[in-house]
């Protein structure tokens, strides 16, 4: 370990240093005339000149009164410094990103637990996309939209990371009534995109199924977030053919059916080409990586930072210098205790 009083350390205190009131050091200019007239004994009063006799006469010769008048110096330069206020940047303080605006629809419908996305079923897979995709976009402010026969924000848009992931972890088929209804998923995402800061207004729906309940048809809410300017990305989610679908619970959990995978890729199409998005159908867990990537790339902003330097003061250190040289300067005078 390096000696706090090594020249490296030194060097290293002395890194970066740089000083807030930097004008501080113009009294240093009347430094050479307060030397100039001490030498002349012209400031009795700073230097207790009785004092200064009393020493000199007692032996200390010229020693005593030179070592006073240098002490007094040091104290005003040290002052002088901390006055100036040095200080050193240690790192980053904070960091103002400006991204996107981003809402996800999922759905989570009985017929998400349905498990052709091995070894997961579709819901588990979905949520574990959903992360990593949040945790790889820190400067958006990213909202979640679930959604059955009925559709609920369970996160508004934020920035905050840890409460949409916990969001996101908690969701699970029966929270809501069954069912699909997209177009209420739609409505409500671009509710929550309506007012949302900067140009970019973007909606990932993803769902298993056709559109057969609510009241707002899917079309006409794809118009109505048009109009405001939200994109929409419609990700289809299940296998071709067949898949085992849960159809009720049994004396050992759920029972599974081999049912066809119904998904209205039409409808979901038309969606996504009304908002100038995209539609995407993802076939397994891998399938949908690339999608969120695909997603990812395609919705990129320019992002502006502002960086602020956090500093660490070090005007304490000469602060401290002048009163321990100043201590030592009237401990001197005090020396021969009061003078006769």
């Amino acid at each position: 370990m390096t000696s706090p009083w090594s020249p490296g350390a030194w060097l290293g205190a002395l890194a970066g240093l740089e000083f807030a009131t930097p004008w501080a050091f113009a009294a240093l200019a009347a430094l050479p005339l307060w030397w100039w007239r001490t030498r002349r004994g012209a400031v009795p009063a700073l230097l207790h000149a009785r004092a200064v006799t009393l020493l000199a006469g007692a032996g200390a010769g010229r020693v005593v009164p030179r070592l006073l008048v240098a002490l007094r110096a040091l104290v005003i330069v040290a002052m002088v410094v901390a006055l100036a206020r040095p200080r050193v940047g240690r790192g980053i303080e904070d960091v103002t990103r400006e991204g996107i605006s981003i809402v996800v629809a999922l759905d989570i419908s009985s017929s998400m637990l349905a498990e052709d996305f091995q070894p997961q079923n579709r819901l588990e897979v979905a949520k574990e996309k959903l992360k990593q995709f949040v945790a790889g976009r820190p400067n958006d402010r990213v909202g979640l939209v679930a959604f059955a026969g009925e559709a609920l924000t369970q996160v508004p848009l934020a920035a905050d990371q840890p409460v949409l992931m916990a969001a996101a972890d908690n969701l699970q088929a029966g929270m809501l009534e069954d069912g699909t209804a997209i177009g209420t998923a739609i409505a409500t995402a671009a509710n929550r995109l309506r007012d949302a800061p900067g140009a970019s207004r973007v909606l990932i729906l993803l769902t298993d199924g056709e559109n057969n309940r609510g009241a707002i048809d899917p079309r006409t809410a794809a118009q109505a977030a048009a109009q405001l300017g939200v994109r929409i990305y419609t990700v289809g989610v299940g296998t071709d053919g067949m898949a085992p679908v849960p159809v009720g619970r049994g004396l050992f959990g759920l029972r599974y059916e081999n049912r066809p995978v119904r998904i209205d890729e039409a409808l979901l199409q038309d969606v996504a080409k009304t908002t100038g998005g995209r539609y995407f159908r993802a076939r397994d867990g891998a399938a949908l990586q690339r999608i969120y990537e695909q997603i990812d790339q395609l919705e990129r902003s320019p992002v502006r930072a502002r960086q602020y330097v956090q500093y660490e003061e070090r005007w304490r250190w000469p602060l401290g210098l002048a009163l321990g040289l100043l201590a030592v300067e009237l401990a001197l005078l005090a020396w021969r205790g009061p003078v006769p």
